[in-house]
Protein backbone atom coordinates (compact mmCIF):
# COMPACT_ATOMS: atom_id res chain seq x y z
CA UNK A 1 0.00 0.00 0.00
CA UNK A 2 2.89 2.35 -0.60
CA UNK A 3 1.38 4.84 -3.05
CA UNK A 4 4.79 6.12 -4.15
CA UNK A 5 6.07 2.62 -4.96
CA UNK A 6 2.94 1.68 -6.88
CA UNK A 7 3.15 4.83 -8.98
CA UNK A 8 6.83 4.52 -9.88
CA UNK A 9 7.08 4.85 -13.64
CA UNK A 10 3.29 4.78 -14.02
CA UNK A 11 1.04 7.64 -15.08
CA UNK A 12 -2.18 6.97 -13.14
CA UNK A 13 -5.65 7.43 -14.57
CA UNK A 14 -6.89 10.62 -12.99
CA UNK A 15 -10.16 10.45 -11.07
CA UNK A 16 -12.11 13.35 -9.61
CA UNK A 17 -14.70 13.57 -6.86
CA UNK A 18 -17.52 12.58 -9.20
CA UNK A 19 -15.74 9.58 -10.75
CA UNK A 20 -17.68 6.35 -10.20
CA UNK A 21 -16.43 2.88 -9.34
CA UNK A 22 -17.67 -0.40 -7.86
CA UNK A 23 -15.95 -1.77 -4.80
CA UNK A 24 -16.61 -3.41 -1.46
CA UNK A 25 -14.42 -5.14 1.12
CA UNK A 26 -15.76 -7.53 3.75
CA UNK A 27 -14.70 -10.61 5.68
CA UNK A 28 -16.41 -13.00 3.26
CA UNK A 29 -14.29 -11.94 0.31
CA UNK A 30 -11.39 -14.31 -0.50
CA UNK A 31 -8.74 -11.58 -0.52
CA UNK A 32 -9.78 -10.19 2.90
CA UNK A 33 -6.73 -8.59 4.66
CA UNK A 34 -4.34 -9.31 1.74
CA UNK A 35 -4.03 -5.56 1.19
CA UNK A 36 -2.65 -5.39 4.76
CA UNK A 37 0.40 -7.49 3.81
CA UNK A 38 3.61 -6.21 2.28
CA UNK A 39 2.85 -2.74 3.58
CA UNK A 40 4.71 0.55 3.44
CA UNK A 41 2.27 3.18 4.69
CA UNK A 42 3.27 6.80 5.19
CA UNK A 43 1.71 8.17 8.37
CA UNK A 44 0.40 11.70 8.81
CA UNK A 45 0.36 13.76 12.04
CA UNK A 46 -3.34 13.04 12.55
CA UNK A 47 -2.73 9.31 11.97
CA UNK A 48 -0.20 9.31 14.82
CA UNK A 49 -2.57 11.05 17.22
CA UNK A 50 -5.42 8.66 16.46
CA UNK A 51 -3.28 5.52 16.64
CA UNK A 52 -1.29 6.35 19.76
CA UNK A 53 -4.47 7.27 21.64
CA UNK A 54 -6.20 4.10 20.43
CA UNK A 55 -3.30 2.05 21.81
CA UNK A 56 -2.99 4.20 24.97
CA UNK A 57 0.63 5.07 24.21
CA UNK A 58 2.56 8.31 24.23
CA UNK A 59 3.58 9.58 20.81
CA UNK A 60 7.22 8.73 21.63
CA UNK A 61 6.27 5.15 22.54
CA UNK A 62 4.18 4.72 19.41
CA UNK A 63 6.92 6.09 17.16
CA UNK A 64 9.51 3.78 18.75
CA UNK A 65 7.36 0.66 18.57
CA UNK A 66 5.47 0.99 15.33
CA UNK A 67 7.22 3.31 12.90
CA UNK A 68 10.30 3.52 10.71
CA UNK A 69 11.88 6.92 9.94
CA UNK A 70 12.26 7.82 6.28
CA UNK A 71 13.23 10.82 4.16
CA UNK A 72 10.51 11.91 1.75
CA UNK A 73 11.77 11.95 -1.82
CA UNK A 74 12.47 15.39 -3.34
CA UNK A 75 11.86 17.19 -0.03
CA UNK A 76 14.64 15.99 2.31
CA UNK A 77 11.97 16.10 5.04
CA UNK A 78 11.75 13.40 7.72
CA UNK A 79 8.58 11.31 7.74
CA UNK A 80 7.60 7.95 9.20
CA UNK A 81 6.09 4.80 7.76
CA UNK A 82 4.19 2.13 9.64
CA UNK A 83 6.63 -0.63 10.54
CA UNK A 84 5.71 -3.99 9.04
CA UNK A 85 5.69 -7.10 11.16
CA UNK A 86 8.46 -9.69 11.26
CA UNK A 87 6.39 -12.34 9.49
CA UNK A 88 7.24 -13.52 5.99
CA UNK A 89 4.41 -11.47 4.46
CA UNK A 90 5.51 -8.21 6.13
CA UNK A 91 2.03 -7.74 7.53
CA UNK A 92 0.63 -4.67 9.20
CA UNK A 93 1.21 -5.01 12.96
CA UNK A 94 -2.49 -4.40 13.56
CA UNK A 95 -4.00 -6.95 11.17
CA UNK A 96 -5.44 -10.31 12.21
CA UNK A 97 -7.30 -12.94 10.21
CA UNK A 98 -10.50 -11.30 11.46
CA UNK A 99 -9.47 -7.84 10.36
CA UNK A 100 -7.88 -4.68 11.75
CA UNK A 101 -7.70 -4.25 15.53
CA UNK A 102 -7.43 -0.44 15.18
CA UNK A 103 -10.00 -0.14 12.40
CA UNK A 104 -11.79 2.89 13.85
CA UNK A 105 -8.45 4.71 14.04
CA UNK A 106 -6.80 3.29 10.91
CA UNK A 107 -4.43 5.54 8.94
CA UNK A 108 -5.46 7.84 6.11
CA UNK A 109 -3.91 5.61 3.42
CA UNK A 110 -5.93 2.62 4.64
CA UNK A 111 -9.13 4.64 4.56
CA UNK A 112 -8.51 5.70 0.96
CA UNK A 113 -7.82 2.18 -0.31
CA UNK A 114 -8.46 1.15 -3.10
CA UNK A 115 -7.95 4.80 -4.03
CA UNK A 116 -4.78 6.82 -3.83
CA UNK A 117 -4.48 10.58 -3.62
CA UNK A 118 -1.74 12.44 -5.48
CA UNK A 119 -1.51 15.62 -3.40
CA UNK A 120 2.01 14.84 -2.13
CA UNK A 121 3.32 13.71 -5.51
CA UNK A 122 1.90 16.19 -7.97
CA UNK A 123 1.61 19.93 -7.58
CA UNK A 124 0.63 21.05 -11.06
CA UNK A 125 -2.90 20.09 -12.03
CA UNK A 126 -4.09 19.41 -8.49
CA UNK A 127 -7.17 21.57 -8.01
CA UNK A 128 -10.16 21.72 -5.67
CA UNK A 129 -11.59 18.64 -7.36
CA UNK A 130 -8.51 16.64 -6.37
CA UNK A 131 -6.34 14.08 -8.13
CA UNK A 132 -7.28 10.50 -7.23
CA UNK A 133 -6.42 7.16 -8.81
CA UNK A 134 -6.92 3.44 -8.29
CA UNK A 135 -4.31 1.44 -6.38
CA UNK A 136 -4.37 -1.58 -8.66
CA UNK A 137 -3.42 -4.80 -6.88
CA UNK A 138 -3.91 -8.07 -8.72
CA UNK A 139 -5.14 -9.92 -5.62
CA UNK A 140 -7.96 -7.45 -4.87
CA UNK A 141 -11.42 -8.88 -5.59
CA UNK A 142 -13.26 -5.92 -4.17
CA UNK A 143 -13.78 -4.45 -7.64
CA UNK A 144 -15.93 -7.47 -8.51
CA UNK A 145 -18.51 -6.44 -5.91
CA UNK A 146 -21.66 -4.55 -6.93
CA UNK A 147 -21.59 -1.64 -4.47
CA UNK A 148 -21.17 1.62 -6.40
CA UNK A 149 -19.45 4.75 -5.14
CA UNK A 150 -18.18 8.07 -6.31
CA UNK A 151 -14.81 9.21 -5.02
CA UNK A 152 -16.71 11.80 -2.98
CA UNK A 153 -19.10 9.33 -1.31
CA UNK A 154 -16.24 6.88 -0.65
CA UNK A 155 -14.18 9.57 1.09
CA UNK A 156 -17.12 10.54 3.27
CA UNK A 157 -18.05 6.93 4.08
CA UNK A 158 -14.48 6.11 5.11
CA UNK A 159 -14.00 9.31 7.13
CA UNK A 160 -11.03 10.26 5.00
CA UNK A 161 -12.50 13.69 4.27
CA UNK A 162 -11.98 14.58 7.94
CA UNK A 163 -8.42 13.22 7.83
CA UNK A 164 -7.65 15.30 4.75
CA UNK A 165 -9.05 18.42 6.38
CA UNK A 166 -6.90 17.96 9.49
CA UNK A 167 -3.81 17.04 7.48
CA UNK A 168 -4.20 19.87 4.94
CA UNK A 169 -1.72 22.27 6.56
CA UNK A 170 0.95 19.57 6.86
CA UNK A 171 0.38 18.46 3.28
CA UNK A 172 0.79 22.05 2.11
CA UNK A 173 4.16 22.23 3.88
CA UNK A 174 5.43 19.18 2.04
CA UNK A 175 4.11 20.28 -1.35
CA UNK A 176 5.68 23.71 -0.87
CA UNK A 177 9.04 22.18 0.09
CA UNK A 178 8.94 20.03 -3.07
CA UNK A 179 8.96 23.24 -5.09
CA UNK A 180 12.32 24.29 -3.60
CA UNK A 181 15.53 23.88 -5.64
CA UNK A 182 17.12 20.50 -4.79
CA UNK A 183 20.27 22.12 -3.40
CA UNK A 184 18.33 24.19 -0.86
CA UNK A 185 18.24 22.01 2.23
CA UNK A 186 17.21 22.58 5.83
CA UNK A 187 19.64 22.20 8.70
CA UNK A 188 19.49 19.04 10.84
CA UNK A 189 18.08 21.08 13.73
CA UNK A 190 15.31 22.41 11.51
CA UNK A 191 14.45 18.89 10.35
CA UNK A 192 14.34 17.73 13.97
CA UNK A 193 11.87 20.51 14.75
CA UNK A 194 9.79 19.51 11.72
CA UNK A 195 9.71 15.90 12.91
CA UNK A 196 8.80 16.86 16.48
CA UNK A 197 5.96 19.22 15.54
CA UNK A 198 4.67 16.79 12.91
CA UNK A 199 4.80 13.51 14.79
CA UNK A 200 5.84 13.68 18.43
CA UNK A 201 2.91 15.68 19.75
CA UNK A 202 3.73 14.94 23.40
CA UNK A 203 7.27 16.22 23.04
CA UNK A 204 6.01 19.26 21.13
CA UNK A 205 3.63 20.01 24.02
CA UNK A 206 6.60 19.96 26.40
CA UNK A 207 8.54 22.17 24.00
CA UNK A 208 5.75 24.75 23.99
CA UNK A 209 4.86 24.74 27.68
CA UNK A 210 8.08 23.77 29.45
CA UNK A 211 10.62 25.85 27.50
CA UNK A 212 10.90 29.56 26.72
CA UNK A 213 8.63 29.13 23.67
CA UNK A 214 5.79 31.25 25.07
CA UNK A 215 8.29 33.95 26.01
CA UNK A 216 9.69 34.00 22.50
CA UNK A 217 6.29 34.06 20.79
CA UNK A 218 3.36 36.31 21.68
CA UNK A 219 0.60 33.70 21.73
CA UNK A 220 -2.81 34.96 22.87
CA UNK A 221 -4.28 33.42 26.03
CA UNK A 222 -7.26 31.89 24.21
CA UNK A 223 -4.93 29.94 21.92
CA UNK A 224 -2.75 28.87 24.86
CA UNK A 225 -5.77 27.47 26.70
CA UNK A 226 -6.96 25.64 23.61
CA UNK A 227 -3.69 23.99 22.67
CA UNK A 228 -3.06 22.99 26.28
CA UNK A 229 -6.09 20.69 26.30
CA UNK A 230 -6.68 19.77 22.66
CA UNK A 231 -4.13 17.67 20.74
CA UNK A 232 -5.68 18.44 17.38
CA UNK A 233 -5.50 22.17 18.06
CA UNK A 234 -1.90 21.75 19.27
CA UNK A 235 -1.00 19.88 16.09
CA UNK A 236 -2.55 22.56 13.88
CA UNK A 237 -0.74 25.21 15.91
CA UNK A 238 2.53 23.33 15.37
CA UNK A 239 2.02 23.22 11.61
CA UNK A 240 1.38 26.97 11.50
CA UNK A 241 4.49 27.51 13.59
CA UNK A 242 6.49 25.38 11.16
CA UNK A 243 5.20 27.49 8.27
CA UNK A 244 6.46 30.55 10.11
CA UNK A 245 9.98 29.31 10.82
CA UNK A 246 10.50 27.31 7.61
CA UNK A 247 8.92 29.61 5.06
CA UNK A 248 8.61 32.93 6.93
CA UNK A 249 4.84 32.71 6.88
CA UNK A 250 2.95 34.57 9.59
CA UNK A 251 -0.48 33.53 10.79
CA UNK A 252 -1.94 36.22 13.02
CA UNK A 253 -4.83 33.99 14.02
CA UNK A 254 -2.48 31.59 15.81
CA UNK A 255 0.44 33.58 17.15
CA UNK A 256 2.64 36.54 16.49
CA UNK A 257 6.37 36.06 16.33
CA UNK A 258 8.46 38.15 18.72
CA UNK A 259 11.01 39.15 16.11
CA UNK A 260 13.72 40.07 18.63
CA UNK A 261 13.84 36.72 20.36
CA UNK A 262 12.40 34.22 17.86
CA UNK A 263 14.29 30.98 17.37
CA UNK A 264 16.83 31.26 14.61
CA UNK A 265 15.90 28.00 12.92
CA UNK A 266 15.11 29.08 9.40
CA UNK A 267 18.67 29.10 8.12
CA UNK A 268 19.38 26.72 5.28
CA UNK A 269 22.48 25.04 3.90
CA UNK A 270 23.28 25.69 0.27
Amino acid sequence: MNIHDKMAGIVPERLNLKSKFKFQCHNQIKCFTKCCRGISITLTPYDIIRLKNSLKLTSHEFLALYTTPQVLEKTDLPIVTLRAGDDELKSCPFVTDKGCIVYNDRPTTCRYYPLGVASLMYKEGVDEDGFYFFVNESHCLGFEESKEWTVETWRKDQGVDIHDQLNAGWTDLIVYKRSFPPNLKFTEKTKQLFFMASYNIDKFREFVFESTFLDRYAVNSETVDKIKNDEIALSEFGIKWLKSILFKSKDADSFQVNEESALNVNNTDN
